[in-house]
């Protein structure tokens, strides 16, 4: 940031204090502020008769801030569909003074930045939970403001850079959705005319127990629901679980926790997680390997088909009785076509799960740049 002039922020902002006056029957938005700069949505929309307390009725690139999180971020200017929607005294909103000193967007893109978040954390105090900014410490704080024009240019190039990375956002999702495409395809002409086999015929239940020993340190496993893998829960002695059995997991296990499978929550033993432990709520089932591929039986029951088996697999009303037995999951039947077609599906999985790790680097390092480029700009000078 270059030396620009100091102006406090009372200087550029008066308080707006529009009273809402409400239609009984007419439905108005409500406005929710994101933490760390993510933005000013829609909470949703509320009929007239069903508010019972005071709004107040907020504009257009107005600023508007949380009083409770304004510390964490939760301040933005309010986007054109927002204008007329609603809020609290919670959310106190700022017009700006003078249009031809202080550009709205410059202020918009200037309070995402690291460095007002903690001019509003001074412009905050309270303890605990109950910290808030006070609004007359807020106006008196002071910022670097550019000639209109300086402010105008900025924007234009943050406005740019925004564009260009919600450009290569949009590049990977179509990318990754035209992989998924390709694996769907695929996997349908894999399974096309195969012979049906039971679980219990390809990738039968294992139990490998442990016996516990209270001075060892074991690993316990968890399976995410919605197939999002698995994750290590913690590491505990053994004496905690001197209450129940647990079971060893290897390598390329099919997981399936029996209460929470209707919720997708199935999964294939990363290498490591070789060695670790699962309750008797974690059936894990080996492929036989001279006629099955885990990651082909996976990808079928994240199918509708599949997935439609697992469901009826699991009975009850309520999440807690939707339980599949493990006699249940050994009578799934999962289509079988020869060895080579799984392992080449396999491989096409492989490469998709290898492209969207790359993706996934590149997707961190996109979200760092605006917020990177913003403390840049935004930094006191030294």
């Amino acid at each position: 940031m270059k030396t620009w002039p100091k102006a406090a922020l009372g200087d550029l902002l008066v308080r707006a204090d529009e009273t809402a006056v409400l239609d009984p029957m007419a439905e108005y938005h409500e406005v929710t502020i994101r933490l760390w700069g993510k933005g000013i949505v829609s909470r949703g929309k509320v009929l007239g008769s069903d508010v019972v307390s005071a709004r107040r009725v907020v504009r257009a690139n107005q600023l508007i801030l949380s009083r409770i999180d304004a510390r964490n971020g939760a301040i933005g200017l309010i986007p054109p569909q927002l204008d007329g929607a609603i809020v609290s005294n919670d959310f106190p909103a700022f017009a700006f003074r003078d249009p031809e000193r202080c550009d709205a967007a410059f202020i918009g893109w200037l309070v995402r930045s690291a460095p007002f978040v903690e001019l509003c954390k001074a412009a905050s105090e309270g303890t605990t939970n109950r910290v808030r900014i006070k609004e007359d410490r807020f106006l008196d704080q002071k910022i670097a403001l550019p000639p209109l024009a300086e402010q105008q240019a900025l924007v234009a190039r943050l406005e740019t850079l925004a564009e260009k990375t919600r450009q290569l956002q949009d590049h990977l999702d179509a990318a990754e959705r035209d992989a998924e495409r390709l694996l769907s395809t695929r996997f349908r002409a894999a399974i096309a005319n195969a012979p049906l086999r039971t679980m219990a015929d390809v990738a039968p239940l294992v139990r490998r127990q442990v016996t516990i020993d209270p001075e060892t340190s074991y690993t316990e496993l968890g399976v995410r629901s919605f197939f999002k893998g698995t994750f290590q829960r913690r590491t505990v002695s053994g004496a905690d679980f001197s209450w129940q059995d647990i079971y060893r997991v290897k390598t390329n296990d099919l997981i399936f926790s029996n209460i929470m499978a209707w919720e997708q929550a199935i999964a294939i033993a990363r290498p490591e997680d070789d060695n670790c432990v699962g309750n008797h709520r974690m059936l894990t089932c080996v492929a036989a390997p001279e006629r099955t591929v885990p990651r082909f039986i996976w990808y079928y029951f994240t199918t509708l088909e599949g997935f439609a088996k697992i469901e009826a697999a699991s009975p009850g009303t309520a999440a807690r009785n939707k339980t599949m037995t493990a006699l249940a999951l050994m009578a799934i039947e999962v289509p079988l076509p020869p060895l080579p077609t799984q392992q080449a599906f396999d491989r096409l999985q492989a490469e998709v799960t290898a492209l969207k790790a790359k993706h996934t680097a590149i997707r961190t390092a996109n979200a760092a740049l605006l917020p990177a480029t913003l403390e840049r700009v935004f930094a006191e000078p030294a």
